[in-house]
């Protein structure tokens, strides 16, 4: 028991189709190619998100213009948005937590220049006495 969709429908649903498919492919691939951790990290989290995204969005417009609309899609699409941002957060600081050496170095805590270095004027680190 199949019934045909509209050219719309179809065109529509084979589009997001292929876009999924091409963004869970470059995910993939950047997670295979890409050289450190955190590079490895952000190409599935980001990507295939988006690819499956894409893919069930062209399943819930099938569903819908064939007659049997269901919540399928949109919960699983709600719950892959909840939990994939959190679990990639969570990877990162138990590898950060694991190797603190990893982590970039802040703003605020870079070592002040050497007194009578260009970047500060001469005698400012030196200590005033009187």
């Amino acid at each position: 028991m199949t019934q045909t969709l509209p050219l719309w429908a179809d065109v529509l649903a084979a589009v997001l189709l292929v876009i999924g498919a091409g963004f869970a492919l470059v995910g993939s691939i950047g997670l295979a190619r890409l050289s450190d951790f955190f590079k490895r990290l952000h190409g599935p989290s980001k990507a295939t998100t988006l690819g499956v995204g894409c893919v069930l969005a062209a399943s819930a417009l099938v569903t819908a213009v064939v007659g049997r609309p269901s919540l399928h899609e949109l919960l699983i699409a709600v719950f892959l948005f909840l939990t994939a941002p959190v679990s990639a957060h969570l990877l990162v600081q138990l590898a950060l937590k694991a190797r603190p050496d990893l982590r970039p170095p802040r703003g605020d805590s870079a070592p002040a220049p050497a007194a009578g270095s260009p970047s500060q004027p001469a005698g400012a680190g030196r200590r005033r006495e009187g």
